[in-house]
C-alpha cells in the first residue's frame, strides 16, 4: 500500500469509529430523556418517534426524537461512504468483493435514511407510511451485517489478520440470526425466547461493534504505517 493509500484508508477508519461512537452516544442521551425507556423491551426505533403516546403496547415519549434520527441518518451516511472509500483504496481484493460491499453498503446507507425519516408509530401506521421504515430497518439490518460478512472474507486477500476475518464474519452471522429471531419472535405467541429489544440490539449492536473493530484496526495499521513511512525517510 503507497503512503497516499495509507492516508487514503485512514479516513474510512476515522468514519467508522466515529459511526459506532455516535451510535451509541446518540442512543444512550436519547434514551436517557425518554421516561422509563428499557432497552430490553423498547424498540430503537422508539427513540426516534416525534410523537407522545403508545404503540404496540408500548408508551412513546421521545423528547430527544430529533437527536436519534440524526443519529440514524448519520450512521448509514458515515458507513455507506466509508466502504465505498474503503472500496476503491483496498484495490487487492476481488472485484466481487468489492462490488458487493459497495452495493450493500448504499443500501444499508438508504435504509438507515428511511428508518430516520419515517417513523414506527401510531401516526405512521394511520398514514401507510411505516411500511418505509419497516423496510428501511430490515435492509439496513441485514446489509450492515452482510458488509460485515463480506469483509471478513474478503479481507484475506488484503492479509488481515486471522482473529479480525473471523470476529468479522461471526458478528454478521450472530446480527442476521439476531434479526430472523426478532420475527419469529415478536410474531409468535408461542415462541418467546428474549424480549423484542435484546433481538434487535442483538441484530443492531454486531454492526456497530464491527464498524468500531473495522475502524480502530484502520486507524492504528494507517498510523503504524505513516510511522514506518517516516522513519524510513529519516534514515534514508
Amino acid at each position: 500500500m503507497t503512503k497516499t493509500d495509507t492516508l487514503r484508508a485512514l479516513v474510512p477508519g476515522a468514519l467508522w469509529t466515529v459511526a459506532g461512537v455516535g451510535w451509541l452516544v446518540g442512543e444512550a442521551v436519547s434514551a436517557s430523556a425518554f421516561p422509563g425507556y428499557s432497552y430490553a423491551t423498547n424498540y430503537i426505533s422508539d427513540l426516534g418517534v416525534p410523537d407522545v403516546g403508545a404503540f404496540q403496547g408500548r408508551g412513546i415519549d421521545s423528547p430527544l426524537h430529533a437527536l436519534m434520527n440524526t443519529t440514524f441518518i448519520g450512521q448509514g451516511v458515515l458507513f455507506g461512504i466509508a466502504a465505498v472509500l474503503a472500496v476503491v483504496v483496498f484495490r487487492a481484493a476481488s472485484r466481487r468483493a468489492r462490488v458487493a460491499t459497495a452495493v450493500l453498503a448504499v443500501v444499508h446507507l438508504v435504509g438507515m435514511v428511511l428508518v430516520g425519516s419515517f417513523h414506527g408509530s401510531q401516526t405512521s401506521t394511520d398514514g401507510g407510511t411505516i411500511v418505509f421504515h419497516v423496510l428501511g430497518a430490515a435492509a439496513a439490518i441485514t446489509t450492515g451485517n452482510l458488509v460485515a460478512i463480506t469483509a471478513g472474507i474478503g479481507s484475506r486477500a488484503l492479509r488481515a489478520p486471522a482473529a479480525y476475518r473471523i470476529a468479522s464474519v461471526v458478528l454478521g452471522i450472530v446480527g442476521l440470526v439476531s434479526l430472523v429471531m426478532l420475527v419469529v419472535d415478536s410474531s409468535s405467541t408461542v415462541i418467546d425466547v428474549l424480549p423484542d429489544g435484546v433481538w434487535e440490539r442483538a441484530s443492531v449492536y454486531t454492526i456497530v461493534a464491527w464498524e468500531l473493530m473495522t475502524g480502530i484496526t484502520l486507524l492504528v495499521a494507517g498510523t503504524r504505517r505513516r510511522r514506518a513511512a517516516r522513519a524510513s525517510a529519516v534514515r534514508a
